[in-house]
């Protein structure tokens, strides 16, 4: 079985890079999905707050996907659901394993959608007994939004993310005490809105600075013992909280779902656990492209959606345009206080308009500051920032005319947040 395209993931990535590469001229496109049903972890997330940039309306989870799924069907793409990928090769071939069976397609591009996994208690090594009542902040979703179950009824959230906040409220609202929602920075890693809507409208204490460090419990959890951190995340003796609980929630972080790719022999970055990428989103393997949280996790789905649009009419230019390259490709590096950029890589003879460049970076900036793009002495761009937190997801737009006198040859793009000063602006 042949394909022009077989998208793997049918979440949000893999439901719009698939439109996408339907919209830019291919014909034969599949979407695998190991599920049952399309749309990924948006089911599950039944609260609102999604779409308001790309649908420029606020939309629950559900909805959102349902936007996408809408559009699929208007096309002729095809969907093979409750279907496990098992390997990819370097070849374009897919090997898969269903209710019929085992089977090998191939494709003349692929474009990876897989998303991300959770962060398990073995992640940051949470010492103590094993009971009942650990759950990722994701898995306990599952249960109450799709299954119907409650989970606990005094609860504890660790991690002060999105996913944190989201399920801090969310507990709230089936009647559970959440005792408090700890997290190791000196400030919530979630959206500011999040932050208001979801512990402080509900009136859930948020506490920084601090870590848990042991779970009790025999059957059931008892208790979680919560430690002050210092600016090295390090533990304060002397400094524990103990709660009684029943249930622990950990938000601690997303892993970009990889397996596949590193099967086909695709180069990740060991910043961002994704795939190394082209400003196209292909990636060291020709033909095969990836988007969404499997290339990097981001703060919005709006901006999965984006991303996706661009790989899948990537994959329709390489599949129409017979695979053609640009030429020698320039370096883009993350340098002072900036955490990791994507792309790693940009074909300036490509680029129509923007070269789009996302990245996070390590701590707090405040008003005055900058990011400042540089090549060797050489600054090329500096863009002004009100303001900047290590969990918001930046993204800055260099115009091409800009890079009229880049050379690749010289060096890699460099990418830096500074304080106050830092030149003119962009």
């Amino acid at each position: 079985m042949n394909y022009d395209a077989i998208v793997i993931g049918g979440g949000p990535a893999g439901l719009a890079a698939a439109r996408s590469a339907w919209e830019n001229g291919l014909r034969s496109i599949l979407i695998i999905e190991r599920d049952k049903y399309l749309g990924g972890i948006l089911n599950q997330c039944i609260h609102n707050g999604f779409g308001l940039h790309h649908f420029k309306e606020e939309l629950s989870g559900p909805e959102y996907a349902d936007r996408f799924i809408k559009l699929v069907k208007e096309t002729g793409i095809e969907v093979m659901t409750d279907t496990m990928v098992l390997d990819v090769t370097p070849e374009h071939d897919v090997y898969v394993s269903n209710s019929k069976g085992f089977e090998v397609l191939h494709a003349k591009s692929v474009i990876l959608a897989m998303g991300c996994r959770e962060r398990t208690r073995d992640s940051v090594g949470i010492a103590g007994t094993r009971p009942a009542g650990v759950y990722t902040a994701g898995s306990a979703q599952l249960y109450m939004n799709i299954m119907g179950y409650s989970v606990g009824k005094r609860v504890v959230v660790r991690g002060t993310g999105d996913i944190g906040l989201i399920m801090a409220r969310r507990m709230k609202l089936e009647g559970a005490e959440v005792l408090a929602c700890i997290g190791a920075s000196d400030h919530a890693d979630g959206l500011a809105r999040n932050v208001n809507q979801c512990l402080e409208d509900y009136d859930i204490p948020l506490l920084l600075r601090h870590t848990i460090t042991e779970i009790r419990g025999k059957d059931r959890v008892e208790q979680v013992v919560a430690m002050q951190v210092d600016e090295h995340r390090n533990v304060i003796p002397g400094t524990e909280k103990v709660f009684d609980c029943d249930t622990l929630l950990l938000s601690i972080g997303l892993i970009p779902e990889n397996e596949l790719s590193k099967k086909a022999g695709i180069p990740l970055d060991k910043r961002t656990s994704g795939a190394v990428v082209y400003e196209n989103n292909e990636t060291m393997v020709p033909g095969v492209f990836a988007c969404g949280n499997v290339l990097h996790v981001h703060d919005l789905v709006d901006f999965v959606t984006e991303e996706s649009i661009r790989a899948g009419k990537s994959a329709a230019e390489y599949v129409l345009g017979g695979g053609k390259q640009g030429g020698k490709p320039l370096q883009i590096a993350n340098g002072e206080n900036v955490k990791y950029t994507v792309p790693m890589m940009a074909h300036l003879d490509k680029l129509e308009k923007n070269l789009e460049i996302f990245f996070r970076v390590t701590k707090v900036f405040g008003e005055g500051s900058r990011i400042v793009v540089t090549q060797g002495d050489k600054q090329i761009a500096s863009f002004k920032r009100p303001y900047m937190i290590s969990s918001k997801m930046e993204k800055i737009k260099i115009p091409v005319k800009l890079l009229a006198g880049v050379d690749p040859a010289c060096g890699p793009l460099v990418v830096s947040a500074v304080e106050e000063g830092g030149g003119g602006n962009a």
